[in-house]
């Protein structure tokens, strides 16, 4: 009996699947148009810290003047869902993921000019360390030399917080 409803089940399904792609066309389930793909660079830094350690700082906006100063360049307050801050590139409004266990740390950051940028970020764990990623996505218009500027700004910032929690570890 078992085996007969799986096959029933598997053939609902796939007549399910051939209506949809009947009524709404076989480039309903594939992308066109839009936006195009961007050049990334996934940036890291290994820290000699417990990953939960890691999260734990790095996830309090609070403490991204002390190692994003890329960001952050003064103390940054809460507004609503948002926290504010004094970017070199003007103030910002930046929008955090909520506190999970996984060490995601994506955040949005809404410019002057209303530009929304999404920055995926993580905590993994590393033997008794972690790593910590910035994904870095080049943004429309963004030109070699600004994207490696961006790049070194990041890098700086890692570079930063790594050194802030392994001196905090000694």
């Amino acid at each position: 009996m078992k085996h007969n409803v799986k096959r029933v089940e598997a053939k609902l399904c796939a007549i399910v699947a051939a209506v949809a792609l009947s009524m709404l066309g076989a480039s309903a389930c594939t992308r066109t148009g839009g936006n195009p793909m961007h050049d990334v660079q996934h940036l890291s830094v290994t820290v000699a810290r417990p990953p939960a350690d890691v999260y734990e700082f790095a996830s309090n906006p609070r403490n991204l003047p002390r190692w994003a100063s890329g960001l952050a360049r003064s103390e940054v307050r809460q507004d609503g869902d948002a926290w504010v801050a004094d970017a070199p590139f003007g103030t910002v409004r930046v929008m955090f993921a909520p506190k999970n266990p996984y060490g995601v740390l994506d955040h949005d950051v809404r410019l002057e000019s209303g530009v929304v940028i999404h920055n995926p970020m993580r905590v993994v764990p590393n033997g008794e360390g972690s790593e910590f990623i910035f994904t870095l996505i080049r943004q429309p218009g963004v030109s070699d030399e600004q994207f490696a500027e961006d790049r070194a700004a990041v890098e700086k910032d890692l570079n930063t917080l790594k050194e802030l929690l392994e001196r905090a570890n000694q």
